[in-house]
């Protein structure tokens, strides 16, 4: 958002929470050190004191409309704290950006909510970001809690550096504390393998375990017990532990299925956000002028969200600074005397770029919407909806040279 609006374009900003800064507000340090706190709140500070960008917390879109280049939203604004004080706000845009975020899942496993001997990384990173934490005897850390599981098969990607970020600072605070993971593969992917080398020389303990045969965690003389099967020592082992910290799944947004239709934009099964092309167009959805970034992508850590936000800055630039802007060739028209306004082509257009004229009980088709995938064409029983470039006299003049 900043980086849009340092180019001369208006920005506004929509945060369904209080605050700006999601997940990030729970994160002190990141793996290489660099202070997180400080970034964002200097990054706060920038966008709520900059005149282009007009930010809404406690606000959420109840309305959109229109194409590329010619956005119109609404969104409710509960900053007054209840349905009374509810104001809604019109504006129009030219781009749209999707930055949802995501959620840690809370476990309702390893006696999770049960014992406060149990928490989640993401509750270790506060504490200890706290300053008032103080390292136990004995840490254990459960890798893929609730992930790569039938239920949900992805990973969540951040929890295997996020573990040994705070393994190693444990290590630091006190060397002689026994901290043990507990994993299925670690994925220190790219350079963040050195982390993984440093902890295994600081004398962390790593135990793979198998999905078939989970860790069992029971309370016992107020301590946690957590029995593994360690796979080279092929024998069950019993781990007293005066901490246990769960790696728990990060979810997507619950919005993002509401969201989605909004705009007329893909999901995937996990209901993270898709986007048009892994290679070609990264940031990209099929529908034009609009954009994604973040953990509403899929799970990332914050060095590649940024990279990600200003790909996507400078995507959406590409279309702010044009006056103009080439919709495709080849789309669909209508031949108005044929047409009954029957409506079943409005059903099937993915893009939402088909409407009725009630008037005239015609349908009209929205050049700007319409991505030629022909759908409404092959519905029209009265064969009133044509494809240019795919009309029949074309194919069947193909078809008579052939």
């Amino acid at each position: 958002m900043l980086s849009i609006a340092d180019q001369g374009f208006e920005v506004f900003l929509v945060e369904k929470t209080d605050v700006l800064g999601g997940i990030a507000l729970k994160i002190d340090h990141n793996i290489e050190g660099h202070d997180i706190f400080e970034y964002l709140q200097g990054l706060r500070e920038q966008v709520l004191n900059h005149k282009l960008i007009n930010v809404f917390t406690n606000s959420q879109l109840s309305r959109v409309d229109g194409f590329i280049g010619n956005f119109t939203s609404i969104i409710e604004n509960r900053n007054g704290g209840g349905p009374a004080e509810l104001e809604t706000h019109e504006f129009d845009h030219g781009v749209a950006i999707v930055a949802t975020g995501g959620a840690a899942t809370k476990p309702d496993e390893y006696l999770y909510g049960k014992s406060n001997k149990v928490t989640t990384l993401l509750e270790l990173n506060e504490r200890i970001g706290a300053s008032t934490f103080t390292v136990p005897d004995t840490v254990v850390m459960i890798q893929c809690v609730g992930s790569r599981e039938p239920e949900h098969m992805y990973c969540s990607r951040v929890c295997c550096t996020g573990a040994i970020k705070n393994a190693i600072r444990m290590k630091e605070m006190r060397p002689e504390a026994a901290i043990i993971i507990l994993y299925r593969e670690i994925r220190t992917y790219g350079f963040r393998e050195k982390y993984y080398t440093q902890a295994r020389e600081m004398g962390i303990i790593f135990i793979r375990y198998d999905l078939d045969d989970k860790p069992l965690v029971k309370e016992k003389d107020n301590r946690i017990i957590v029995s593994v099967r360690d796979s080279i020592l092929e024998a069950d082992i019993d781990i007293p532990a005066d901490l246990l910290v769960l790696s728990s799944r990060i979810d997507p947004n619950s919005d993002n299925e509401h969201l989605s239709q909004f705009f007329k934009v893909p999901i995937n099964s996990e209901k993270f956000f898709l986007e048009a092309h892994v290679k070609l167009k990264p940031v990209d959805f099929a529908t034009d002028g609009v954009f994604l970034c973040g953990l509403a992508h899929y799970p990332k850590d914050i060095k590649e969200t940024i990279t990600q936000a200003r790909a996507v800055a400078s995507r959406a630039a590409t279309i702010l600074s044009k006056d103009t802007f080439d919709a495709a060739g080849k789309i669909s028209y209508v031949n108005e005397t044929r047409c009954s306004g029957c409506g079943t082509c409005v059903t099937v257009c993915a893009y939402n770029a088909v409407t009725v004229d009630e008037v005239r009980a015609v349908a009209v088709i929205n050049e700007a919407l319409c991505k030629g995938c022909g759908a409404c064409a092959a519905t029209c029983r009265g064969s009133a909806i044509m494809l240019h470039g795919f009309e029949d006299q074309q194919i069947l003049k193909m078809l008579s040279i052939v």
